[in-house]
């Protein structure tokens, strides 16, 4: 192999691995995104049930 084709195969090479991180990356960053739908989701779900509980105990004390 003379230096020009040695020279385009570790250029091929470290495209490949760059656009391996890359999509590591992305992966990663899908990841985190849902884990972060799924908190604010769970602490929207508290505070809707907080605040279901708080209308009731109004409810259940403007009624006696």
């Amino acid at each position: 192999m003379d230096n020009s084709n040695n020279a385009s195969y570790q250029a091929g090479q470290a495209k490949g691995q760059a656009q391996e991180k890359g999509s590591q990356l992305m992966e990663k960053a899908g990841n985190a995104a849902q884990s972060a739908k799924e908190s604010a989701q769970e602490v929207g779900h508290q505070a809707q049930a907080k605040a279901q509980g708080a209308v009731d105990a109004v409810k259940d004390a403007v009624s006696k």
